[in-house]
């Protein structure tokens, strides 16, 4: 019965369109049978179409061509699909959702802005709120003079799809709930790559994974809250693994204040600052089996002063790194693994580091610091450790040291250096540091 009905709706909307479009519409309706067409959407539009399929409880069918729209707004339980790459909307405004949606799915469609964003903070030329479960497959966002895709309060997927030239960021995800980021592909922004923030700090759960994620800007400048390829914000339980990341302004994976953060099998390449940063006050974060290939720094555990602690550093390969970063830096760029509390840094290469290799704590913020295992190469400094007043604990040992310029382990005042290489001379000044199995040559 429920079978009849849909074909029944479908047969009278296809009755009304003009002759045109009835044949366009018979010709295509086999490849989605069951849904309503919208081919005659240039005489009911678009906006009634989609009323009208949720009514039903029918999908809308969009087939290949160009449709024009202003101000959407998707209710809930619509679920519109296209030819991928072929059905386009040209969309003046923003695309909205009805606040609280249980269920919205977009599939195989283009939305392209046509101008008149709308001037809200925060906004996006698809901008969806409250939605249980979220379904965006094999899409493209294109264009928006804010962010392409702002999602608030969404749980869901965002699979398969491609956003490119958004003037902020591609995708910005705000207070998720169990949202799901795989597999897109995002290009050409302003501001950022994929952002996922909340409004105050708590459980996120958002997963990021397999996306490529290149070109991103920082056109509004600053000293990192822009230009990042993916970017997390106050959220915890958050997990980036095996994403593509290249030619990012500054950071390709920024976590800032998010606690239990995985950072995982990461390609990260030609970064303009720091390649992987975890900051801020953030508890927990494994950072491991990345690469990073080109950038200021490589990877840096930071911020002991607001909170920050409580890390593993393993498995990452780190090289290539310049002395030449977008902003003035106090010490200076070209430091390969940088951590300061409560972290273990272990079985790591680092290569090409022209300012320090690793560097441990700075001034009084170092405590309970586990360096072992890692091979360090054709670096200035391999290991640049804090003995400044109140500075703590670290263990140093079982590290390989070869073609250091100036030296393998020196401990330092902030940027000072005050001793000579400790795998010479001892660690006896020092008892707070265990210095031992280390080779050098």
């Amino acid at each position: 019965m429920h079978l009849r009905r849909n074909i029944l709706g479908f047969l009278g909307t296809a009755l009304a369109m003009p002759m045109a479009d009835r044949a366009f519409a018979a010709s295509k309706s086999p490849a989605l049978r069951g849904a309503l067409d919208a081919s005659g959407v240039a005489k009911n539009g678009l906006q009634a179409m989609i009323d009208e399929s949720v009514r039903s409880n029918t999908p809308l069918y969009l087939p290949a061509g160009i449709y024009q729209a202003a101000n959407l707004v998707l209710p809930d339980n619509c679920r519109i699909s296209g030819v991928p790459g072929a059905s386009r909307i040209l969309h003046r405004g923003s695309l909205n959702s009805a606040d609280d949606a249980r269920r919205i799915e977009l599939s195989g469609i283009v939305i392209e802005s046509n101008g008149g964003m709308a001037d809200e903070e925060n906004g996006g030329l698809v901008q969806l709120t409250g939605i249980d479960d979220l379904q965006i497959d094999n899409c493209e966002i294109r264009g928006s003079s804010k962010h392409g895709l702002r999602l608030e309060r969404c749980g869901g997927r965002i699979e398969r799809s491609r956003l490119s030239g958004a003037a902020q960021a591609g995708i910005f995800a705000v207070n998720s709930t169990g949202l799901s980021i795989t597999g897109n592909t995002v290009t050409e922004c302003g501001n950022g790559g994929i952002l996922v923030h909340r409004w105050e700090k708590g459980e996120d759960g958002t997963v990021i994974s397999g996306n490529r994620v290149t070109r991103i800007r920082a056109d509004d400048g600053g000293t990192g809250q822009n230009g990042n390829g993916i970017n997390i914000f106050r959220a915890g339980g958050v997990i980036i693994a095996n994403n593509h990341i290249s030619d990012c302004a500054f950071t390709a994976v920024r976590a800032n204040s998010g606690d239990n953060v995985q950072i995982n099998g990461n390609q990260c390449l030609r970064s303009g600052e720091t390649a992987i940063y975890v900051e801020f006050d953030f508890q927990g974060a494994v950072v491991s089996s990345n690469l990073v290939d080109g950038a200021a720094n490589g990877i840096s555990i930071a911020n002991f002063n607001e909170g920050g602690r409580l890390a593993a550093v393993s498995g990452n390969i780190v090289r290539n790194l310049t002395l030449d970063g977008p902003y003035k830096h106090e010490v200076g760029f070209g430091t390969g693994i940088a951590a300061e509390a409560d972290t273990v840094i272990s079985g790591n290469i680092i290569e090409g580091a022209p300012l320090w290799a690793m560097q441990l704590g700075w001034g009084p913020y170092l405590r309970n610091l586990a360096v072992t295992g890692n091979v360090v190469r054709k670096s200035a400094i391999g290991c640049a450790v804090s003995v400044a007043d109140g500075a703590g604990t670290a263990v140093i040992t079982g590290n390989v040291f070869q073609e250091m310029s100036d030296g393998a382990i020196f401990g330092f005042e902030w940027d000072k250096r005050v001793s000579g290489d400790l795998t010479k001379a001892g660690s006896e000044s020092y008892p707070q540091l265990t210095i031992e199995q280390n080779r050098t040559g």
